[in-house]
């Protein structure tokens, strides 16, 4: 097991929590919660070593936008694929601000 910290800049805090997927073959679950002003946090935990620079990577292009709400995320990871993460990220992220269902 393998777990990674990411820290990235953000805006206002999220406006609720959220959580996107299940932890299981193949998937990961994303659970969001509001974080503190100007800043995210992202704490993954995975199955599959080694993955550090693909999860920095997919996770950064998500983050590059400094202009989005706060937010503290734990990802678990029982081996998705990038396209995956984005999914739940992106899931997540709409739940929160009220746009979606997780």
């Amino acid at each position: 097991m393998q777990r990674l910290s990411l820290d990235y800049a953000a805006g206002a805090p999220a406006a609720r929590r959220a959580l996107a997927g299940v932890v299981g073959s193949g998937d990961l679950e994303v659970l969001l919660e509001p974080g503190t002003e100007g800043r995210s946090t992202v704490e993954i935990n995975t199955s599959v070593d080694g993955v550090n620079d693909i999860w920095t990577a997919v996770v950064g292009r998500i983050f590059a936008d400094a202009t989005q709400p706060a937010v503290a995320l734990e990802i678990n990871d029982f081996g998705a694929t990038p396209a995956v993460v984005r999914l739940r990220i992106a899931q997540a992220m709409e739940s929160a601000a009220g746009r979606g269902e997780a």
